[in-house]
């Protein structure tokens, strides 16, 4: 019963920040299905990731608030106004997502064959300019258990991104402090030319979670276009 009464206590405290939280207000104002937008959108006008005419790729989308910061940045007015769109955006999730204007949406699990394979088919050979990442597992609770499974998510978005990204292409990834952040740091270091850890503000204080970013690939497997 204490465990339950106590449980119901953070339950109250989390909707509580949650409903008086600037960034869910502020996401509610401009239109956006979740906070994390303004997470992208920290990155994005930190280190100028995104431009109009890129093909992104977005893992973990659902609901869909990254998809939808991309999308209005391939507007090019910022807001939501309707309107052609000069860029390609594929998201993919193992959950479903409600559909977004212009955005291509798989959903399917990420670590299996069959799903690459369809997202692959959708590239269509295409170098890809961003891979955005807000995957996560299901947290056990169990931190090497979590770590392990993490650490796999990344390993698996920084080795699509090897394949797919032009070689001055960007990564950004969710990773959590803790167990494994120095293993994934490391690899970043590796594959990327430039790597940058950012917390953004919009990411809760009390989490442990933050974001890398590698830009440019050491080795790339994909030959870059004329011009670019």
């Amino acid at each position: 019963m204490k465990t339950q009464t106590k449980s119901k206590k953070v339950n109250k405290a989390w909707l509580h920040d949650h409903v008086n939280d600037t960034y869910v207000k502020l996401a509610q104002k401009e239109g956006y299905r979740a906070r994390a937008a303004y997470k992208l959108k920290e990155i994005d006008e930190t280190l100028k990731l995104i431009r109009p005419g890129q093909l992104v790729v977005d893992l973990g989308a659902t609901p869909g608030a990254w998809s939808q910061y991309v999308r209005r940045k391939f507007v090019g007015s910022g807001t939501a106004a309707a309107g052609a769109l000069n860029g390609t955006i594929i998201a993919l999730d193992v959950l479903p997502m409600e559909p977004i204007e212009g955005v291509t949406f798989i959903q399917g699990d990420f670590r299996e064959d069959v799903v690459l394979a369809r997202l692959r088919g959708l590239i269509g050979g295409r170098p890809v300019d961003v891979v955005i990442s807000d995957m996560a597992p299901n947290l056990s609770g169990i931190e090497s258990s979590d770590a392990a499974r993490m650490e796999h998510l990344v390993e698996l978005a920084v080795d699509f991104a090897q394949n797919h990204l032009t070689p001055n292409g960007a990564l950004v990834v969710k990773v959590f402090h803790g167990s494994g952040h120095a293993q994934l740091t490391d690899l970043f270091k590796k594959t990327f030319r430039v790597v940058k850890p950012i917390k953004p503000k919009a990411s809760r204080y009390r989490s442990s979670e933050t974001f890398l970013v590698g830009v440019g690939l050491k080795n790339s497997g994909v030959v870059a276009e004329k011009g670019s």
